[in-house]
């Protein structure tokens, strides 16, 4: 059995090979079970937790585990994941993947597979929202599948926001990296909004958002938090990655529910049926379009079973 790194993962994974990756295995068969999570101790008062996430295609069998300490000091880190892969057709163990990288890798991934789906064949102008661990990997996987000319960074830490714009400028010279303060007129400006920040109150408002524009919503998986506003989903086709994932975690989506201005019936697909091709995407270069992304185990089997082939040769 192989055992995957961080650095190895990292060398082996690349964009848009990934998109494509992802956007085959959703279009196809696979069985994706509701993650499991454990609180360690419910009396203890912390929140520590253990999380399963299984998951097989034709191809793999694989299982995401990681703990989850949120009080974790040096030299411990507050997360730890692993992948453990197997083959499907005879069930071998495979490999033993670093989870970390895996989940940026194809939390980003999603991102741009949505944005490839969903947003305008022009679309030229990105906005990000968050500067986190997340942010490079959500432009360099929107980057490759759009022709973007200029990306916008937005953080609550404006010196954080800058210290991004200038290490993607070196590694994408063509594109123009812009630190940003003011977003209503950074939303109005952008083509394609990706949010991935750790907000429970609405960064992006609907009167903002011009025609035409996709939006893309990473960063809450609270039923009762949210990075858009009511109107924003008001006025959207808004897709997601489950309905499962939406309709249990997805603040965006179950708050206009709550408030009777939208309904379960209004979502439009979920990635299956946007990869399949079976549910209508984008239909004119005026649609706004809105996904929510809560995440999938089926990413990290996809994530992990590329990074085996790539590192194995096989």
């Amino acid at each position: 059995m192989k055992v995957i790194t961080a650095d190895e993962v990292h060398s082996a994974l690349s964009y848009p090979a990934l998109v494509d990756a992802l956007e085959g295995a959703y279009g196809g068969k696979y069985t994706n079970p509701p993650r499991q999570v454990f609180l360690l101790d419910e009396h203890s008062g912390k929140n520590d937790a253990f999380a399963v996430l299984p998951s097989w295609s034709e191809e793999f069998i694989g299982v995401k585990a990681f703990t989850y300490f949120p009080e974790a000091s040096e030299p411990y880190q507050s997360l730890y994941s692993k992948i453990m892969l197997f083959d499907r057709a005879h069930g071998e163990p495979l490999a033993l993947v670093d989870g970390t990288t895996v989940t940026y890798w194809r939390t980003a991934g999603i991102s741009g597979l949505a944005t490839r789906l969903l947003a305008r064949k022009d679309a030229s102008t990105m906005l990000l929202l968050g500067t986190g661990n997340l942010a490079p990997y959500m432009i360099r996987a929107n980057a490759s599948v759009r022709d973007l000319k200029k990306v916008m960074i937005w953080g609550r830490t404006a010196a954080k926001a800058e210290a991004l714009a200038g290490e993607m400028s070196k590694e994408y010279p063509d594109i123009e990296f812009v630190a940003i303060e003011d977003r209503e007129a950074a939303c109005a400006e952008a083509d394609i909004v990706v949010c991935v920040t750790a907000s429970h109150e609405p960064v992006v408002l609907g009167d903002w958002i011009k025609p035409g524009t996709h939006t893309d919503f990473i960063g809450n998986h609270h039923a009762t938090k949210r990075e858009c506003d009511t109107a924003l989903v008001a006025k959207s086709k808004v897709y997601a990655d489950s309905y499962v994932n939406a309709f249990k975690e997805g603040g965006e989506i179950l708050v206009p529910i709550s408030e009777g201005v939208f309904t379960k019936d209004d979502v439009v697909a979920e990635l299956a049926e946007m990869c399949a091709g079976t549910k209508p995407l984008r239909e004119s270069d005026e649609e706004i379009t809105l996904f929510k992304s809560i995440g999938m185990a089926l990413s990290d089997l996809v994530g992990a079973g590329l990074a085996y082939k790539t590192v194995t040769g096989s």
